[in-house]
């Protein structure tokens, strides 16, 4: 599966400090239905994400019946992003590795 969204970065102070995207209610909801072939343990899912020209590997996380997507420090400074910036994301669920 794969989808294209727009979100807002945002920073969440949890228990792993990131900054993340969330992912908007119908996108969530459309993995959420697919979550249980998917994820590898805690609901988490393995996804290869692109903002701009950066593309990597990471997992989304599930957050109050969304998900997040993790933005690592080296994809905001190759892409020269920061907290509130608004970003297209193409994610493409990748499945247990």
């Amino acid at each position: 599966m794969e989808f294209e969204f727009t979100g807002e970065i945002i920073y969440w102070r949890g228990p792993s400090p990131f900054h993340y995207v969330p992912v908007p209610e119908q996108e969530s909801a459309a993995i959420k239905v697919v979550s249980s072939e998917l994820t590898y343990g805690w609901g988490v899912i393995p996804v290869l994400v692109q903002i701009g020209d950066t593309e990597w590997e990471t997992s989304l996380f599930p957050k109050d019946g969304r998900y997040l997507v993790p933005v690592k420090d080296m994809v905001r400074k190759a892409e020269l992003l920061d907290l509130g910036d608004t970003v297209t994301v193409r994610l493409v669920l990748a499945g247990p590795r």
